[in-house]
């Protein structure tokens, strides 16, 4: 019987798969292979848990985002209105203040002019008092009428009656 190379070949690849059932490699291979499936389903889990986190975290802090954006719309538009406000009654102000100061102004005249005035008046009526004695008799009661007469009428035109 002539043994050729194929038989050898068959009986070593028995020998080695033999081998390989006595040292009960296939089963190591299978518990290799079960620890990382079990290990990758672990991981699928954790990252399913923590996408379920991270959703709930990304919902919470829109929400807040939101309320925030509403509130600040609204602190904003209070702002406004309130610096409105405030411009209207500095703008009141102003305006008051302008007139309170135009009166001043205008009193401030009046004072400086009042002296004046009152030297007219009081050249006027003396001079008229001076005209009036100078044509008329010289009496008591005459000139009493006189000076009378000229109170009254620079009464009048100077007091507004």
């Amino acid at each position: 019987m002539v043994i050729d190379a194929t038989f050898w070949v068959a009986v070593s690849f028995i020998i080695f798969f033999g081998g390989l059932v006595y040292l009960k490699i296939p089963q190591k291979i299978n518990e290799i292979l079960n620890k990382l499936i079990l290990n990758i389903k672990n991981e699928i889990d954790e990252s399913e848990k923590l996408r379920t986190e991270a959703k709930t975290l990304l919902d919470n802090a829109q929400n807040k985002l939101d309320s925030a954006q509403s509130v600040s719309g609204d602190i904003l538009e209070q702002a406004k209105k309130d610096s409105d406000k405030l411009i209207i009654e500095l703008n009141d102000k102003f305006h008051k203040t302008s007139e309170i100061k135009k009166v001043e102004k205008e009193i401030e005249l009046l004072k400086k002019g009042a002296p004046e005035k009152i030297n007219k008046i009081a050249i006027d009526t003396s001079s008229e008092l001076v005209r009036k004695l100078i044509g008329a008799e010289v009496n008591n009661s005459s000139i009493s009428a006189i000076v009378d007469d000229l109170s009254k009428r620079n009464g009048d035109k100077y007091y507004g009656n």
